[in-house]
């Protein structure tokens, strides 16, 4: 099993940048996937989740990221835009069979993450 994830940079307050994980070794369809970042010092936080009822939104980022995925291409994506200073983390893609509408912001809801991508917001 491996997530790729990538996309992650160097952005101004107010830009815009698009992350991508892309999956391999499980049933991409059939997992429920999702991101969340960790910046330095603190736990790691859900962003966003995706599955076949729809999507799904920490309320920090509801409004300027927008989840989406590619079961075609076991792909998926995170739109990202407005950035500010508070978003600067490592993001992580991440995984899972069984996520149901308690545990979907929680880490121990996926099994599979990735490695991780560093979204530095400053000017």
């Amino acid at each position: 099993v491996q997530l790729q994830a990538s996309g992650g940079g160097l952005v101004q307050p107010g830009g815009s940048l698009r992350l991508s994980c892309a999956a391999s070794g499980f049933t991409f369809s059939s997992y429920h996937m999702g991101w969340f970042r960790q910046a330095p010092g603190k736990e790691r936080e859900f962003v966003a989740l995706i599955n076949w009822s729809g999507t799904y939104y920490a309320d920090s980022v509801k409004g300027r990221f927008t989840i989406s995925r590619d079961n075609a291409q076991n792909t998926v994506y995170l739109q990202m835009t407005s950035l500010k200073p508070g978003d600067m983390a490592v993001y992580y893609c991440a995984a899972g069979r069984y996520v149901n509408g308690r545990s979907y912001d929680s880490t121990y809801a996926y099994e599979y993450w990735g490695q991780g991508t560093l979204v530095t917001v400053s000017s």
